[in-house]
């Protein structure tokens, strides 16, 4: 096994903050993309970059952060701009060598017509189409965002329903570990998916959030309209035949969370 360290893209994000320390216990030293300057703790070096910056200095700061650099696992994401900072990393991953480099992905990604799943989709495209060799493991929303829609919703008098979307929610640790896993293994290409254990109605995620809360709320259905009602009541965020799938369930997050 190389003692070269590994570069995590968005290392202190809600998945990376789970990767990094599985790394360091598997025994590799790990390199973590960082906006902002920090110092070294606990094992883990940080090198300045932002996927988002101004390309050029952005260039420049990954060639750096990519010295010495066999694996990357790309994590890092937002709503907004998947596919440029992928291309971006790419071409220094390519210019670095890399020997292999781990993207996730979201389940669906080739089936929902919204932009942040298009930019998903261009990403992977990027990753597989770049001459490198490449995991790529899409999975399914973690409960942690699962929680924050329905704690948002929750809070209005009376809370919309959107009538035929379903969730396939799965525990971040596990996704976590993963693509620990994957990273520490030969590169696989596209990997089966990876979903909760349990598909809900957004309804009935709703519902176990109130009723673990003790509260009382009246659910109002709506129909979520257009391309974007058709893909979702047709299932196509949803785990296909061949999926892997997590063990943690929503009752059970959300017991941990609330108590917390």
């Amino acid at each position: 096994m190389t003692n070269n360290p590994v570069l995590v893209t968005g290392g202190t994000g809600t998945l990376g903050r789970h990767v990094v320390p599985l790394l360091c216990a598997a025994g590799r030293p790990v390199r973590v993309l960082s906006r902002r300057q920090r110092a070294a703790a606990d094992g883990v070096t940080y090198a300045r970059g932002d996927l988002l910056g101004e390309p050029a200095e952005a260039a420049v700061r990954l060639d750096e952060a990519l010295t010495g650099v066999d694996t990357v696992l790309h994590l890092a994401g937002g709503p907004k701009g998947d596919d440029t900072a992928t291309a971006l990393l790419v071409a220094a991953a390519r210019r670095a060598g890399v020997r292999h480099l781990v993207y996730i992905s979201v389940i669906g990604a080739d089936r929902i017509p919204l932009g942040y799943f298009r930019a998903k989709l261009a990403a992977e495209e990027a990753v597989a189409g770049s001459g490198l060799p490449y995991t790529v493991l899409r999975a399914a929303q973690f409960h942690d965002l699962a929680f924050t829609v329905v704690e948002k919703m929750a809070k209005l008098p009376v809370v919309p329903a959107p009538g035929g979307v379903r969730w396939q929610p799965v525990d971040v640790r596990e996704v976590a570990a993963r693509m620990v896993e994957l990273a520490l293994d030969e590169p696989a290409g596209a990997v089966p998916d990876l979903a909760g254990p349990t598909v809900y109605e957004m309804r009935e995620l709703t519902r176990r959030y109130l009723e673990a809360r003790g509260r009382g709320r009246r659910q109002l259905p709506v129909r979520v309209p257009g391309k974007v009602g058709r893909a979702y009541r047709a299932g196509e965020n949803l785990a296909r035949p061949g999926a892997e799938h997590g063990r943690r369930t929503w009752e059970e997050y959300l017991a941990q969370r609330l108590a917390a």
